[in-house]
């Protein structure tokens, strides 16, 4: 089991913040940093800042020696594939053939409103997204390709300079398990991300993953399942209710009664003190999944990454 870091973004992270948390991902020994792409707080916080998701990828890949880098997920409506495919080929030169890309459909309405992105329906968006799949791979794969679709037209691109990682920049397709989205991971994605949910629906959808690369006529074992999920860890009863407490401030959440908060909470977080928390990841583990990016809302709260990583990594 690997296991990652994940920011939310947009909720106040400055470029001080991004150095320190890549310099405590590497000395940990996590496998990777990623963030959200966002240009709102999703929880409303107008006063919260966002620095571009790509921006501060491509500036910390010459700053850092070992972590992978990456989205999980970039919305398709933000950037034109070809801007996005070129700057993920920057990240990977700046990295020196770390970044990775995740790719979704996108979600966040209100953002897109404010910013001035169009917010299609959900089947247009998945329409986008596949054309953005199709497009991003031949434009790193392939000497020269045209590509005519109903959203993007390419005429005899051939786009230099490759990207070191061969053949490709590892791609991950986001999603909560449903059909189209499992098929487009099978057709063009190395990784199928999803977030929040407890193992027995982790299981659930990696036997439907396994279905959709055997009907795309791939090995499921060449297209992993991974996880994105909150974490609250304690070393006692007292530090947990405390890291809670702030946690739900952080999201904005107005709770009456903390402990009963993170008991619900508990049946989709990773939650306890680090030998809970490492029970849980094996029950994950049975279930199918290969790595585990942890939101870790208190982005200045480095004593919960040391706790998890001298228990698990």
């Amino acid at each position: 089991m690997l296991l990652s870091v994940m920011i939310e973004g947009q909720e106040g992270v400055t470029w001080p913040h991004w150095l320190a948390l890549a310099r405590t991902a590497e000395r940990l020994g996590y496998t990777g940093l990623y963030r959200s792409d966002h240009y709102l707080s999703v929880v409303d916080r107008r006063e919260r800042g966002a620095l571009d998701a790509w921006g501060t990828i491509c500036a910390l890949g010459p700053l850092t020696e070992r972590i992978k880098l990456g989205t999980i997920v970039s919305p398709t409506s933000f950037r034109h594939p070809s801007v996005l495919a070129k700057l993920v080929t920057t990240a990977d030169h700046t990295s020196r053939g770390r970044a990775e890309l995740g790719l979704g459909s996108g979600w966040w309405e209100s953002e897109h409103d404010r910013y001035g992105f169009p917010y299609l329906p959900l089947g247009e968006r998945f329409d986008v997204l596949e054309e953005q799949l199709e497009i991003i791979v031949r434009q790193w794969q392939e000497e020269t390709f045209s590509f005519d679709g109903a959203h993007y037209s390419i005429d005899q691109l051939d786009a230099q300079p490759k990207t070191l990682a061969r053949p490709r920049p590892l791609i991950r397709v986001g999603g909560k398990g449903k059909p189209r989205g499992l098929r487009l991971a099978a057709q063009w994605a190395d990784e199928y991300n999803t977030v929040h949910l407890p193992p027995e629906t982790c299981r659930e959808i990696r036997d439907a993953l396994d279905d959709a690369c055997v009907a795309a006529g791939r090995d499921p074992g060449d297209v992993p399942l991974t996880l994105m999920n909150c974490f609250i860890v304690g070393r006692d009863r007292d530090e947990l209710l405390g890291r809670a407490a702030r946690i739900f401030d952080n999201l904005d959440r107005d709770v009456d009664v903390v402990e009963q908060a993170l008991e619900e909470e508990s049946k989709l977080w990773l939650v306890g003190t680090p030998d809970e928390i490492a029970a849980k990841v094996e029950q994950y583990r049975d279930a199918g999944v290969t790595h585990i990016m942890l939101q870790h809302h208190l982005f200045e709260d480095d004593d919960a990454l040391e706790l998890i990583a001298e228990r698990l990594l």
